[in-house]
């Protein structure tokens, strides 16, 4: 017999048990629904956050200052000086943090507090959507002058453009110049949500010793190597204890969240995979059943002359069938599932084409794999004893 007999004949044993065969396709079907739709979460998971990290600023390194004994902080100056002759820095932003109560007429609003200079703007890719960003000066002669996030803005103006107005920051007045372009949020929190104002009139504000963060923008990827090494150096001099201070770069962290995110979809896909593995268990029973019921059919084709090849051929084409088209519509109801859920959840579902030819190949393989048994049974039977089996 022919290969496409075979298919013939293989096929039309799945159709005379149509809903038994729909439900042993089933189980196959929801296991690489599950493969696809876990995996395809993952990465648009995993592809958020990295555009989250990356919109942080390009070649982006961050300083934390922990301090040593009474040593706790920089100053702005020493923060500023930690680049200053290195040609490796394209900018150096210090950055003093707090939470502030702001209050414009009856409306207050709980927000965070950045102190800061014009070097951030830079260092962090933010643009200003009204108004202007802080100035040199304004730090230099400490002015209470402040930029928004379009979050403050909302809650204390609506849709009346702040700039030029008066705010009170705990009390104290400032000028609005400002309001910044929709940062979104990241993995530092909402960029919306905030307030900035120069650095040496934040300190005031909340009552800081000093600069406990900096952010710094390298050159270019080697540049960035280079800094570290060089800020380290000087800082390990600065408090005499390399524990003071923590150094963290922007490739550093892409990679952490690639690694993190990629273990955590592979684990998720792992335990997707044993539904398949419990279709093709499922598989291996129908077909059990299939040749117990054809037993005097496969008895009359040995007697017309079909060999075992024959029969093994039409048993495994017909697992095979039975695991590919349930293959086929576990890609159609993963990537629905997918997109659905990445919906839900606010992200967009990345579905790799080699996990999608992966899943079919695997559902293929499982059917071929415990259809096997079945199938060599079939072929082994005596033709005698089948054609007396009632």
């Amino acid at each position: 017999m022919d290969l496409l007999a075979s298919v013939k004949v293989a096929l039309g044993g799945i159709l005379a048990n149509k809903l038994r065969s729909f439900l042993t396709m089933l189980g196959v079907t929801i296991g690489v629904a599950a493969v696809i739709g876990l995996v395809a979460i993952g990465q648009g998971t995993q592809n958020r956050i990295r555009a989250q990290i990356e919109s942080l600023g390009s070649y982006l390194l961050t300083v934390n200052i922990r301090g040593r004994g009474a040593q706790t902080a920089l100053s702005y100056q020493e923060a500023r000086d930690l680049t200053a002759d290195l040609e490796e820095a394209v900018a150096t932003a210090p950055v003093v943090s707090g939470s502030v109560t702001v209050k414009y007429g009856t409306r207050e609003y709980d927000t965070s507090l950045v102190g800061t200079d014009h070097n951030l703007a830079e260092v962090r890719n933010m643009g200003v959507d009204r108004g202007r960003f802080l100035a040199p000066l304004d730090v230099a002669y400490w002015q209470n002058v402040a930029v928004l996030g379009q979050t403050v803005v909302s809650e204390l103006f609506g849709f009346t453009n702040p700039v030029g107005e008066e705010v009170k920051i705990n009390g104290h007045t400032f000028l609005v110049v400002g309001v910044l372009s929709p940062q979104g949020s990241s993995m530092m929190g909402s960029g919306d949500d905030q307030v900035i104002v120069p650095a040496t009139t934040a300190q005031r504000l909340v009552g800081s010793r000093g600069v406990r963060t900096v952010y710094v923008k390298g050159r270019d990827p080697a540049a960035v190597d280079t800094l570290m090494a060089a800020i380290g150096e000087r800082l390990t001099t600065r408090f005499r204890d390399a524990d003071a201070f923590r150094i963290f770069s922007q490739t550093q962290m892409l990679e952490t969240v690639t690694q993190v995110t990629g273990t955590m979809t592979m684990m998720l896909a792992a335990i997707a995979a044993i539904s398949l593995l419990v279709g093709g268990i499922g598989i291996m029973n129908i077909m059990l059943v299939s040749v117990t019921e054809r037993t005097r059919e496969i008895g009359i084709r040995k007697a017309l002359g079909a060999r075992k090849r024959d029969i093994l051929v039409q048993f495994l084409i017909e697992s095979a069938v039975l695991s590919g088209l349930g293959g086929i519509a576990g890609i159609v109801v993963g990537l629905v599932l997918a997109r659905a859920a990445g919906g839900v959840i606010g992200i967009s579902a990345a579905i790799p084409v080699t996990t999608v030819l992966l899943a079919f190949l695997f559902s293929a393989g499982v059917g071929i794999f415990f259809g096997m048994y079945p199938a060599n049974r079939a072929a082994n039977l005596d033709p005698i004893q089948a054609l007396r089996f009632e």
